[in-house]
Formats: C-alpha cells, sequence, structure tokens
C-alpha cells in the first residue's frame, strides 16, 4: 500500500481571515494557499511534491486531531512582532516542502493571553519551538529558531518516519 502525504491541513483554514498582527510570512502562506487539501504520493523528492505548507493559527485547535495523522511543529511567542519568531517562520516557509514529505503542520500561537490548549498543555515560556510526533509525543523543544535542516534530522531519527521509510522503499 502506498503511503499517501496530505499536504497540510489548508481546506480547514481556507477561509481564515489574516490578522494584521502575523508576520508576513504567514500572511503570505496563508493568502497562496489553495482552498482544498493537496494529495500527493509519498516521495523524498522534494520537488515531485506541489508545495502546499500553509501555517495554521494553533488558538482553538488540540494537538489529539493531529494524532497519527502528521507531526506537529508548533512555534510560539508573546508576540507576533518577536524577531525570533518573525525568524522562524521565515525559516520553516523557504523550506517548506521538506516538511510537507515529512506529513508537518506547523501550528503558531503568538497571544498567551488567549490561553488556548496547546499553549495550556506544552507550556512555552516566551519564544519557543516543540516538535511533536505522530504518537502525540513532545520530541524536542528548543527556546530559538531552529532550521528545517535540524527539524528533518530530528524527524528522520523517528522511528516511525524510519518505519515509513522502509515502508516506501519495500512498496517500489
Amino acid at each position: 500500500m502506498k503511503n499517501i502525504i496530505v499536504a497540510g491541513l489548508i481546506a480547514l483554514i481556507g477561509g481564515m481571515a489574516v490578522a494584521q498582527d502575523v508576520p508576513v510570512a504567514v500572511q503570505n502562506a496563508l493568502i497562496d494557499a489553495p482552498d482544498e487539501a493537496v494529495v500527493a504520493p509519498a516521495t523524498d523528492a522534494a520537488e515531485d511534491i506541489a508545495p502546499a505548507f500553509a501555517p495554521v493559527e494553533a488558538l482553538g485547535r488540540s494537538l489529539d486531531e493531529f494524532k497519527w495523522v502528521s507531526r506537529v511543529v508548533v512555534v510560539f511567542a508573546d508576540s507576533a512582532q518577536d524577531p525570533a519568531f518573525a525568524k522562524q517562520m521565515t525559516l520553516l516557509q523557504d523550506r517548506s516542502e521538506e516538511l510537507v514529505i515529512r506529513d508537518v503542520v506547523v501550528l503558531f500561537d503568538t497571544d498567551p493571553a488567549a490561553r488556548g490548549e496547546i499553549r495550556q498543555a506544552l507550556r512555552p515560556r516566551g519564544f519557543s519551538l516543540v516538535l511533536i510526533s505522530k504518537e502525540g509525543r513532545v520530541e524536542l523543544r528548543k527556546p530559538k529558531p531552529w532550521s528545517v535542516r535540524e527539524l528533518k534530522r530530528s524527524i528522520d531519527k523517528m522511528p516511525l518516519r524510519q518505519q515509513e521509510i522502509r515502508d516506501r522503499s519495500a512498496g517500489n
């Protein structure tokens, strides 16, 4: 059976209004996103995947909705103007195809006062990047921006990702 990647949860945010305090990189990703999810066969050739990267606001979401479906990168900041937040979102956007290949959904939360469910569960302090496995486990926390290269190395070491790679190799 071939693996299928559902590239982001674009359909869920298609009609989402872009807030003024959201960084330009996030605004562009939301504006340019197609109205429905893109489904593509799993591959490691980034050029074979139509990038469908669109960060999703974490407020009103639960980590349970992503369990066994997607790996989650959550980017927290105390403000959308935080330079570390802007840098992280740019880093993620610039190499988004590598995240799509690895079934990664990016959530962001720049409103600590809203006390969303994900913020309460992960309890970040200031800027924070959190990587969560498909199994729902916190795999890593970083207090500063991390490159996609570093993230993909961490993801590729995860047991479920290793199994996905083996399954895909056996299917070819």
